[in-house]
């Protein structure tokens, strides 16, 4: 079976963007370096980010996010970001009216339910959840594996939280990587079960 991942940049506050979904400063690690992350020739990062990013990015099978990521971005046009093969928005309403591109977008009605869409669409590849209020709800069900955070140096002081609405307390294991990039401090760690 497939690791699910809770995955994104974030503030030494928590932050993943501002009151108005602005990420500022967040990902600026990801156009100030001179190697090519992807195909875009828009994210450009350090060397040491490059490898330890790459090799996370060509697992991912299948992306969730919310409804809300997916509005904002306009569902990415119809292509799934950064190469991945799926992705799997939770919502409680409809598709867009006007959606014409079905896969390989994918609608569930809640967390359980978009896991277990992802993990049979990943299959032994990774299952990334995007941070914020989406990834709490599958961390705080139990469903995440792993949590991987590119770390910003910057304080946002309020906006949307890495792990959304989590109120209770969850362990994490020792982190099992802290690679330090070009403004960004790349972490993971096992969720403790």
């Amino acid at each position: 079976m497939s690791t699910v991942v809770l995955y994104g940049s974030v503030s030494v506050d928590g932050f993943i963007a501002d009151e108005n979904d602005q990420p500022g400063p967040l990902f600026e690690w990801l156009s100030s370096g001179d190697v090519p992350l992807d195909d875009s020739g828009m994210v450009n990062v350090s060397q040491t980010s490059y490898d330890y990013i790459r090799p996370y990015w060509d697992q991912i099978g299948v992306t969730i996010v919310g409804r809300h990521v997916f509005d904002i971005t306009d569902g990415w046009n119809g292509v799934p970001p950064s190469g991945v093969d799926h992705v799997v928005v939770v919502t409680h309403r409809p598709e867009p009216d006007d959606w014409k591109m079905k896969a390989p977008f994918h609608f569930a009605d809640g967390v359980d339910t978009a896991v277990a869409t992802a993990q049979e669409l990943a299959g032994d590849r990774v299952v990334e959840v995007a941070a914020g209020d989406v990834g709490g709800q599958v961390f705080a069900a139990g469903l995440v594996d792993e949590v991987r955070m590119d770390v910003v140096p910057v304080v946002l002081g309020a906006g949307k939280r890495f792990f959304g609405s989590v109120s209770a307390p969850h362990l994490l294991e020792n982190p099992e990587a802290v690679v330090q990039g070009d403004r960004v401090l790349h972490l993971r760690y096992r969720v403790r079960r």
